[in-house]
């Protein structure tokens, strides 16, 4: 039996976002706070519409930039890790984190250059997955018939290394 896939890929040099964080590693240690220049990239697999294509470019791709953007010259900090405590105080934006030995770090940040994101920790992996989700939340508005079969997001955090969140969907989904 024949199958094929049909798909769109997006990677405009324009999906990119400089942004600050720090990893909390598995031994309940952190990096020290330090910055990259991501880049990102967006696939899309689907059936085919009416006028013979997966999705059109024009739509799809604002709702991604406009992801990335969000991003964009912050310092990313997650909501959901245990060992990390992040209040809004005024304008300002307190963190603490709980190093192993007791030890508490202290952050004051002011609130506009912060970006706080619904995850358990800023690595390259959840971050895709974030903007894959800010992507899906998007798509059945702007696209109400896009049949998505599968959809990844690629996030470089320097050249040559890269994490994905890949998802499929069920056709009969």
């Amino acid at each position: 039996m024949l199958r094929r896939r049909h798909g769109i890929r997006l990677d405009k040099q324009y999906f990119n976002f400089g942004s600050a964080h720090f990893l909390i590693f598995a031994n309940g240690t952190r990096e020290e706070l330090h910055g990259h220049n991501y880049r990102a990239e967006l696939e899309i697999d689907a059936e085919l519409d009416a006028g013979h294509l997966v999705a059109d470019f024009i739509v799809v791709k604002p709702l991604f930039k406009a992801a990335c953007d969000a991003l964009d010259h912050r310092t990313l900090l997650p909501t959901r890790h245990p060992s990390l405590h992040v209040t809004k105080q005024d304008r300002q934006i307190l963190v603490e984190f709980a190093e192993p030995d007791g030890q508490i770090d202290r952050f004051s940040l002011p609130a506009r250059d912060v970006r706080l994101l619904d995850i358990a920790n800023t690595s390259s992996e959840l971050l895709a997955g974030w903007l894959l989700d800010q992507v899906l939340l998007q798509l059945p508005q702007k696209l109400p018939d896009l049949k998505i079969q599968r959809i990844l997001v690629r996030v470089e955090e320097s050249p040559g290394q890269s994490a994905v969140d890949e998802r499929f969907f069920d056709a009969d989904a």
